[in-house]
């Protein structure tokens, strides 16, 4: 399955029909949230299938609601295993990943997706003892696409590229830059997967 992770567009959707065209195979579109309509109006244009949750600007301030469109928090089922996806303020992703992996696990994920900092970041963090017994390697994905129109790290835009089967998971952060043919002070991936990104994607 070949997911992309867009979020934090605000309303500033140029960049995004940008990689889009650049784009094949995807399967699934997830927007982390601010603006959760952005989404909403991609999903008409694209034509494909979007999972998409509200943000702190879309007027989220509880983490009870949970629908797989508009609510709170999501899950995605894969191949690999579930994926949550939240805008990432309810756990308060600014200052510590514990509230963001307690969710993940309380809801049977694998994986998290998150939105909110404008920073993109793939880790694989390590469960701790909450770990229930089929977590995969005992640790939990974390995935943040960043922003396209505004980002916060320093680069000129990113988004995530997510690429699942049944025995493995795989994220990359791809800059708009790179993609669009100019440079970009920003290289790569943290985490695992800092050497696999996928120049396929540009096309």
């Amino acid at each position: 399955m070949k997911i992309l992770v867009i979020g934090d567009t605000h309303g500033k959707l140029g960049m995004v029909r940008d990689i889009w065209s650049k784009l094949t195979g995807v399967d699934l579109v997830i927007h982390t949230g601010d603006y959760y309509t952005d989404a909403k109006d991609l999903a008409e244009e694209f034509h494909i299938p979007f999972v998409y949750v509200r943000g702190n600007c879309d007027g989220s301030y509880s983490s009870s609601n949970c629908s797989p469109a508009g609510g709170d928090f999501a899950v995605v089922e894969t191949e690999y295993g579930r994926i949550l996806v939240t805008h990432g303020h309810n756990e308060r992703v600014n200052y510590s990943f514990d509230r963001l992996i307690y969710k993940a696990l309380e809801n049977q994920c694998v994986a998290a997706v998150y939105g909110h900092t404008h920073k993109a970041a793939v880790q694989e963090l390590d469960a701790g003892p909450a770990l229930r017994p089929d977590a995969c390697n005992g640790t939990v994905w974390v995935v943040n696409p960043g922003s396209l129109p505004l980002p916060r790290d320093g680069s000129g835009g990113s988004y995530a590229v997510i690429r699942t089967s049944e025995d493995s998971f795989h994220a990359n952060i791809v800059y708009y830059n790179t993609v669009m043919g100019g440079s970009n002070k920003k290289s790569g991936s943290s985490g695992y997967v800092s050497s696999l990104l996928n120049y396929s994607d540009r096309f």
